[in-house]
């Protein structure tokens, strides 16, 4: 089943099923705030599992805004250089370990919103990547029971600003605000079926700039799931950016650096696709 973050024409935060091409309205039904608190407390997987839509409130999606799926995220986990079709491409040798680093939530912006070319940089750039989300918690959890705590998927733009990434720091060149995308679905795994098997495009105004399939990842999710529990806690509503394949702008010749007025999609078999236009950061001053 797919899931949903909105605002209503009338301003109000709600979250819903997708089905039929309709927005079944949950809020009420579950007794939750929002998605992330349905997914904290097991109200949203048991309400998949039951997947009863009948009477429920309906919304056409054309009438409101989507947010991200989820609209408080917890953890945003990125991972590094996770095809090896992408290490090649960065003439890096293939890692021993996860490369793991942080992003903060203002870093993104809802499906349909404009990623935002910042002032500082003429450098921005796309990773498409296949966004795993966290729906029951753990330390210390093995790959064998790895996912029994994913409770679905999303699409992920891990939007990069390459000249700080490079020249300041992994973290100022992926934190930059409204460089990133999340959506526009939360997609639940029993509905995904193997994950292996999904397809992930990038596509930048219609052309296609990137495509691998998630078996293709170098440390699959079931030991990514591993892995990060052994270091942190994992709590309901992390996400896990599960990195990007070859095709980047940056190592592109020449490179292809995302413009004002592009289109940048990124798209994943039975998860859908998350569209984002670019715009030039305006100035506060």
């Amino acid at each position: 089943m797919k899931f949903a973050s909105y605002r209503t024409a009338a301003g109000s935060l709600s979250f819903g099923a997708v089905a039929d091409q309709q927005l079944f309205d949950l809020r009420r039904a579950l007794g939750c705030d929002d998605l992330d608190a349905a997914l904290a407390t097991g109200r949203l997987a048991a309400f998949a599992r039951a997947g009863h839509l009948g009477g429920l409130p309906e919304h056409d999606p054309a009438q409101v805004q989507l947010l991200p799926p989820l609209v408080r995220p917890g953890k945003l986990i990125g991972i590094g250089r996770n095809y090896s079709d992408h290490a090649a491409e960065m003439q890096s040798a293939l890692p021993a370990h996860p490369s793991v680093f942080l992003r903060l939530p203002q870093s993104l912006v809802p499906p349909g919103a404009p990623l935002v070319r910042p002032s500082a940089s003429t450098a921005l750039d796309f990773e498409g990547e296949l966004a795993v989300v966290i729906g029951t918690g753990g330390r210390d959890i093995t790959a064998e029971r790895a996912f029994d705590h994913v409770f679905g998927y999303s699409c992920f733009n891990d939007g990069s600003v390459r000249d700080y990434q490079f020249d300041h720091s992994l973290a100022a060149g992926k934190n930059f605000d409204g460089t990133g995308s999340f959506g526009p679905h939360l997609v639940s795994a029993d509905s995904v079926g193997d994950v292996r098997a999904l397809t992930l495009r990038t596509l930048v105004n219609g052309r296609e700039m990137q495509r691998a399939q998630v078996s293709q990842l170098l440390f699959d999710i079931p030991f990514l799931v591993a892995y990060l529990s052994r270091v942190m806690r994992l709590e309901p509503g992390d996400v896990i950016a599960t990195g990007t394949p070859s095709g980047v702008g940056f190592l592109r010749k020449p490179p292809v650096w995302l413009q004002p007025g592009d289109m940048v999609e990124v798209s994943i078999t039975q998860i859908g696709s998350l569209r984002n236009p670019v715009v030039q950061q305006e100035s506060d001053g």
